[in-house]
């Protein structure tokens, strides 16, 4: 990969409104840092409002050495409101059409998709008609090459999700990640027959006719199909502080060992130890450890 090659995270950026006080949340912006710790240059997609909680989110990113292409737009800076039920569950209510809602796209948004080598994107930004229209135009501006990573990272949040955007977001892909409870709902979505997890992303991969198909399985370990291949690992047993922004960094992880060219199982396995060193931290963005890192450098 030359400088010239970025990684992009596309999408929602926001405060999780916690009890104990707000985070910065967001998949893209998450997968975006830890692709940047592994030594790629990578860049956060997304919009923020005119507001104090925008310019906060800025301050945040520049004082982590994270790129960004971040629009500032007439819309408040999203957020979500976290509260604990009295299972100690989380729920969630995620603020509607707000700056994320509204990511332009721009002559310096293109210029920054023809240079762009692999990109992540979900479901939960395009729940609006801009920034879908958005992702789907940088979509289009990117290299076509075999070299070229489209990674759809399915994320099923409240009912920001139809069928018609999964599938078009699937046909635009080479790479899925998905993980076990997400699949059975987007399973029953498509009217897949059978019950066999496997069965499932089998018909997935070869529907849509993608280069892998990850799925992950929480505690029950994960999986990366390829055409003819199936690796599979264990989970690996730690102390988990959380588990917030643990499956962007096992994104963030996987794609960045593909793209410096190690083999899917290096990859997988670099991904898993990632993810669980997350889960040992508080956060989405904890500084990995060059045990980690220093196997792609």
């Amino acid at each position: 990969m030359t400088a010239n090659d970025v990684v992009v995270g596309m999408g929602e950026v926001l405060w999780d409104m916690l009890p104990e006080g707000k985070k910065i949340g967001g998949a893209p912006a998450n997968f975006a840092y830890h692709v940047s710790q592994f030594g790629l240059p990578s860049c956060v997609v997304s919009a923020v409002g005119e507001d104090a909680l925008g310019k906060e989110i800025l301050d945040n990113f520049t004082s982590k050495g994270l790129n960004c292409h971040i629009a500032t737009v007439p819309y408040a800076t999203g957020t979500v409101q976290v509260s604990i039920d009295q299972a100690g569950v989380p729920q969630y209510e995620i603020k509607e059409n707000v700056a994320w809602d509204n990511i332009p796209y721009t002559p310096a948004l293109e210029a920054l998709a023809r240079r762009t080598k692999a990109v992540c994107f979900g479901s939960l930004a395009q729940r609006s008609v801009v920034s879908r229209n958005t992702i789907g135009s940088f979509l289009d501006a990117m290299p076509e090459n075999d070299e070229t990573l489209v990674v759809f990272d399915v994320n099923l949040r409240q009912g920001f999700y139809n069928k018609e955007i999964l599938c078009n977001s699937m046909k635009r892909c080479n790479i899925l990640k998905i993980n076990d409870e997400e699949l059975i709902q987007v399973s029953r979505m498509f009217g897949y027959p059978g019950i066999d997890l496997q069965d499932k992303c089998w018909i997935l991969l070869g529907k849509y006719n993608l280069k892998m198909l990850i799925l992950t399985c929480g505690i029950n370990g994960s999986y990366v199909f390829t055409p003819g291949n199936i690796s599979f690992l264990p989970t690996p047993k730690v102390e988990v502080a959380d588990t917030v922004g643990a499956g962007d960094s096992f994104t963030a992880a996987f794609i960045s060992s593909i793209l410096k060219g190690k083999s899917v199982a290096e990859a997988h396995a670099l991904a898993v130890q990632t993810s669980a060193y997350v889960c040992t931290q508080k956060g989405a963005m904890p500084v990995l450890p060059p045990q980690l890192t220093g196997q792609l450098q």
